[in-house]
This record gives structure tokens, C-alpha cells and sequence, in this order.
């Protein structure tokens, strides 16, 4: 069933399934309409700047406090920063596509690559893989810990929150607000990416001389409408805090919000909206003029981590080297590969695969882009039907045991750099 959704990034939306849902000029009437409860939930604290705060009102049919206590819960695929134990190397590090799961939700088929800073103290990141193709059944997902970033890279989702619902496919992402529930419905069998943020919330990076247009627009961010389930069927809701998991029971379905107006919203959008900037001169730009989205750290300039994508673009630069060059990055790089084939590597990264450059960590085109690139009739070209990212964050990457014992990681994976030889003759 196709969805309705609300446009724009950051705005204070408001929707109802049912007329009159909405209390009108205040937000806690002492009885809300229709017989609904009125809640708040503050992703932000009371006092944040205008600019930032994000808050968004519920008018449901039960509040939330009706749930049972929480007991835990094992995720044993799923962990938290900091990650204790084990010893991450400062090498290039590359993974095949790990094997979907069969049998499995969301929750359950979520296992863990790497992670850095702590969740208690709301910096850094964790860097995930899910893979479902189950329901969430009578079962939905709270994280306390993190703001989630979903990558599709095989299979569309529906996800189910207390906002409504969206449809996210491969080519696009979907943002959930911290401590917001939701649950994933795979159409079949799905895997892609997620980004846990500890951080502040992911936000748009400002443009600067690109001005008032450009990179990702605010236009093309959608939010869902009110849709509510009114059903007393018992509910799992399982909560990830302070790094553990836990489950609680609840005798009616959670989705029972009838109407809502905030800021504080699930989002998806469609990464081939991305208006790209390049040069149109000489030389390859750095990559952060592919930033999609941008969480800040308390050190200006410095993104808690960055989303950055690698689209379809066209290369004109002239006597110049147009793939990326070779690196060492202060910040350190997680990439993954929606779909097609990224520029600076022939073979080895396809889709559903990850790579990890840590801080400091050589890497950059393998020998045979080098060679192809360095003499090729520097031409217009398009570059076409590929999708690369990354998150981009400043703390190095710690990877738990699953990451660092997987089949799916390459060992060969500096090779791709062995056929680059020397081409230096000093002057006579």
C-alpha cells in the first residue's frame, strides 16, 4: 500500500488519523479529544536553542507507562561502545558481503561491526548490519542509546512508528529518532547498514558558499502521517540502554497514536535527490562535499560522524587525477556499497560489503584504477549507476570478535595495492 508522507527536514509537522485529534492553541487540554492521552517526548533537553530543540507531542489511545517492567534480554550479536577485549589492527580491512539470514527480525538478525566512543555519554557511534526476513510481530524496538541511521542495500522495509509508517528501499535511508518505537517489516528477505549515533542528532550540513540550494534540500525529506493500530494484543517491546538489551510486555499494540505535532519525527529520503557538487575545473574535491547529513561534536568542524555519499556524478576535471586520491585520514572511514561499483576500486568492494580505513590508515585507488586512471583521455564522463557511503566519524573504529573472525573478511585485501610500482627518475 502506498503511503502518504509530510515533506521537509526539521519542520514542526502535525497529523491526524482522525479529525479533531488535535487540540488546538495548547498542547495538554485537561481532557485531550476524543478521549486520547496527551505525551510529550523530548529528544532534546527543554533548554535547547530554538534552532535544535526537537520535541513532538503524542495524542494516543493508552500512554505509554502502561507497559510491564523490563527484564533482560540476550543480543549477543548486538554490542555497544565501548567495545572491552580484543585488539583492532591498524590495517586496511575489507569484508565481503556477509550471508543474508533466514529465520529471522530485525532485532535478531542485528549483529555489530564496530563502535566507538560510550553510549552512556551520547558520543560516538555503532556501526551494524541487519538482516531480516521476518516480521516484527506483535514486537517493536526502542533505542534509548542511539539515533538509527538505516542503508538499504537488498530488499525494501516498512517501518512501523509511533509517527506512521514509511517505505524504504535500496537507494534510499531512513532515520529514527532516539528512544522512538518502531518495528521493521522486510518485504522478503532485506539487509542493509545502520548507524547507531550516540551524538547529537544528525542534521543537515550548512552549504556556505554553495548557497541557499544544494547538496541535500529540505524539500525532499519525508515524514510519515498518522496511522494508528487500535488493537488489546500483547506486545513485546524490547529496549536497548546503556548497551544491554532488555523486554517488557504490554497488553495492546504500542502504534495507538492517533494524531501528533512536533519535530521530533522519523524520516526517509531518496539519495538520488542528492544535488552533487564537483569540480568543474581541476582536481578531486575532498569528500565531504558529498556530505548527506552531519552529526556535531562539542569540537567545531568535527562531525561525531558524517553520512557521505559517493552517487552517480559526471567527471570533468582537467590534467587531473579524477578518482580519489591516495590518503591518511585523521578521521576514520566505514564504507559500504549499495549498489554498482565504486571508482576507485576494479574488483573485491560489491554490494552488501564494507571496508574499515581507521585513523591514519593508508589507502586510496588499487593499482589497476592507478593505471587506468593516470592515462586515461581525460574526456567528460559520467559516472553512473553506483551508490558508495560512508560514515565518516572522529574516534578510530573498534571491532567486536564477530567483524574481526567473520569468513566474510578479506585477507587478501591489500593486494589491490601490490601491482603499484615505482615510476620516479631523478633528474639527471
Amino acid at each position: 500500500m502506498a503511503h502518504d508522507y509530510l515533506a521537509g527536514f526539521g519542520n514542526e509537522f502535525e497529523s491526524e488519523a482522525v479529525a479533531g485529534a488535535l487540540p488546538r492553541g495548547q498542547f495538554s487540554p485537561q481532557r485531550a479529544p476524543h478521549g486520547l492521552y496527551a505525551e510529550k517526548f523530548s529528544l532534546t533537553a527543554f533548554t535547547a536553542p530554538r534552532a535544535d530543540n526537537r520535541r513532538t507531542w503524542f495524542y494516543r489511545i493508552r500512554p505509554s507507562v502502561t507497559q510491564g517492567g523490563y527484564t533482560p534480554l540476550a543480543t549477543p550479536n548486538w554490542s555497544s561502545a565501548p567495545l572491552v577485549g580484543g585488539m583492532t589492527p591498524p590495517d586496511p580491512l575489507r569484508w565481503s558481503p556477509p550471508p543474508l539470514a533466514a529465520g529471522r527480525d530485525f532485532v535478531d538478525g542485528l549483529v555489530t561491526i564496530a563502535a566507538n566512543g560510550d553510549a552512556a555519554t551520547q558520543a560516538g557511534i555503532g556501526i551494524h548490519l541487519y538482516r531480516a526476513d521476518q516480521p516484527m510481530t506483535r514486537r517493536c524496538l526502542v533505542d534509548a542509546d542511539g539515533e538509527l541511521l538505516l542503508v538499504p542495500w537488498s530488499g525494501a522495509i516498512t517501518l512501523t512508528t509511533e509517527c506512521g509508517e514509511l517505505d524504504v528501499a535500496p537507494g534510499e535511508i531512513a532515520i529514527v529518532p532516539r528512544g522512538m518505537k518502531f518495528a521493521v517489516d522486510p518485504h522478503g528477505g532485506a539487509a542493509g547498514y545502520v548507524c547507531e549515533n550516540y551524538g547529537a542528532a544528525l542534521r543537515l550540513p550548512e552549504r556556505g558558499p554553495v548557497g541557499s540550494d544544494g547538496f541535500a534540500n529540505n524539500r525532499d525529506f519525508l515524514a510519515p502521517v498518522a496511522a494508528y493500530r487500535d488493537a488489546d494484543t500483547p506486545f513485546e517491546i524490547v529496549c536497548r540502554f546503556q548497551g544491554h538489551s532488555f523486554r517488557a510486555d504490554i497488553d495492546h499494540d504500542p502504534f495507538d497514536v492517533v494524531a501528533w505535532v512536533g519535530t521530533a519525527v522519523p524520516c526517509k529520503y531518496d539519495l538520488r535527490r542528492f544535488n552533487v557538487m564537483g569540480s568543474i575545473s581541476y582536481d578531486h574535491p575532498d569528500p565531504s562535499i558529498f556530505t548527506v547529513l552531519s552529526a556535531p561534536s562539542d569540537t567545531p568542524g568535527v562531525a561525531n560522524v558524517d553520512f557521505v555519499i559517493f552517487p552517480p556524478r559526471w567527471l570533468v576535471a582537467e590534467h587531473s587525477f579524477r578518482p580519489p586520491w591516495f590518503h591518511r585520514n585523521v578521521m576514520s572511514e566505514f564504507m559500504g556499497l549499495v549498489y554498482g561499483q565504486y571508482d576507485a576500486k576494479q574488483s573485491g568492494f560489491e554490494p552488501g560489503g564494507m571496508s574499515l580505513h581507521n585513523a591514519f590508515v593508508p589507502h586510496g585507488p588499487d593499482a589497476d584504477v592507478y593505471a587506468a586512471a593516470s592515462s586515461a583521455p581525460l574526456a567528460p564522463a559520467k559516472l553512473d549507476d553506483t551508490l558508495a557511503f560512508m560514515f565518516e566519524t572522529r574516534y578510530p573504529l573498534r571491532l567486536t570478535r564477530w567483524a574481526l573472525e567473520s569468513p566474510a573478511l578479506q585477507d587478501d585485501y591489500r593486494a589491490c595495492w601490490q601491482g603499484l610500482r615505482r615510476h620516479f627518475t631523478p633528474p639527471a
